[in-house]
């Protein structure tokens, strides 16, 4: 691998360490993980120029190996070295990011890591064919992945024909996750909705009228939030 190594990047990150805000933040965040405590922004520009100076297969290298550190901040560095909207080839990045959701322990990376899955899904939508057998996972957090990747859906102001059959479908999932009582997947299918409701507000009306008297209260009022 050319450019920045991992023992460089593990440098980099390691000698920002804040252990104050560290401390403030595992215990926020609930995690036995260790924790360096640098901000999300200060980790986003470290890696921004990171893989500046790397092919992408090297960035998938370095990626892959930050993750497997098993620390906080370096797993959402590695994270942010793969969101960007044009990678080519990505199959590698796609297939990376993929094998990191059944490893999801916790909202925050999973968010980060999903950002970044969300951009190889709008680059290649065939990939929802992959992700819908995520909803019927046993594992909490990768059910939860299959919306937050598939945002940019709820996000369309003029979808296409294939774009609003993929809205549909993912409207869909959000349908069979109702009846799980799961807080993170009640937010999850709010969190859809919401997003859906500034884009296709009738949309989010006919979803809650079928289906809002089975989601939880704080869902329900969650996802009309922006509704007249």
């Amino acid at each position: 691998m050319t450019g920045i190594t991992l023992a460089q990047a593990l440098a980099a990150l390691e000698a920002e360490a804040d252990p104050e805000r560290a401390a403030g933040e595992a215990a926020y965040l609930k995690t036995t993980r260790r924790v360096l405590g640098l901000r999300v922004p200060r980790i986003t520009e470290l890696a921004t120029a990171w893989r500046e100076g790397l092919s992408v297969e090297d960035r998938v290298a370095l990626a892959d190996g930050l993750w497997r550190t098993d620390i906080h901040d370096a797993r959402v560095a590695a994270a942010k070295l793969l969101t960007q909207a044009r990678l080519r080839p990505d199959q590698a990045v796609w297939d990376l990011i993929a094998s990191w959701v059944p490893q999801f322990d916790g909202w925050a990376i999973a968010d980060h890591a999903s950002d970044a899955g969300a951009r190889r899904l709008v680059a290649d939508p065939t990939r929802l064919d992959h992700v819908e057998t995520w909803t019927t996972s046993p594992h909490l957090w990768t059910r939860r992945a299959a919306l937050v990747m598939t945002l940019p859906w709820a996000k369309l102001n003029f979808p296409s024909p294939a774009e609003q059959a993929a809205r549909d479908r993912i409207l869909g999932w959000a349908a069979a996750y109702v009846p799980d009582r799961d807080w993170f997947i009640q937010k999850a299918v709010a969190w859809w909705l919401r997003d859906l409701s500034k884009h296709a507000p009738q949309a989010t009306r006919s979803f809650l009228a079928q289906h809002g008297e089975a989601m939880k209260p704080f869902a329900r009022k969650e996802a009309g939030k922006y509704l007249g």
